[in-house]
């Protein structure tokens, strides 16, 4: 099976079994998903967010997430528990569509380790 496809087949095995989980089965989309890894890293899933923390969480998932690729690094977490990352290397520029694929590519690979999918 072609690497595509398989991403393609596991990305969308996971939009439906999030969704169903999390959203009474309506598709979610790439950001919401983005802002459950963010949660998830953070740990802190009884509290409620403000604006800027969602963003702050988005931000939390996307240096988790790129993590592997060694865009950034892990360095501490703060009295409140929030991670920080430091930036290891700049993102090179990239058209939307390649971003959406690298950020699809580390969410499924997030959620295999975690063994969510298979």
């Amino acid at each position: 099976m072609s690497r595509d496809l398989q991403l393609k087949e596991r990305w969308e095995q996971l939009v439906e079994k999030l969704s169903n989980q999390f959203a009474d089965g309506d598709v979610l989309e790439l950001d919401a998903i983005i802002y459950l890894v963010g949660i998830q890293e953070l740990g802190q899933y009884q509290n409620t967010f403000k604006k800027d923390e969602k963003l702050n969480l988005m931000h939390i998932a996307i240096c988790r997430l790129l993590e592997p690729y060694g865009y950034y690094e892990f360095e501490y977490f703060d009295e409140e528990g929030w991670p920080h990352y430091t930036i290891k290397e700049e993102l090179p520029p990239l058209k939307a569509g390649e971003q959406s694929v690298l950020m699809k590519e580390a969410i499924v690979s997030y959620f295999l380790e975690r063994e969510y999918i298979y």
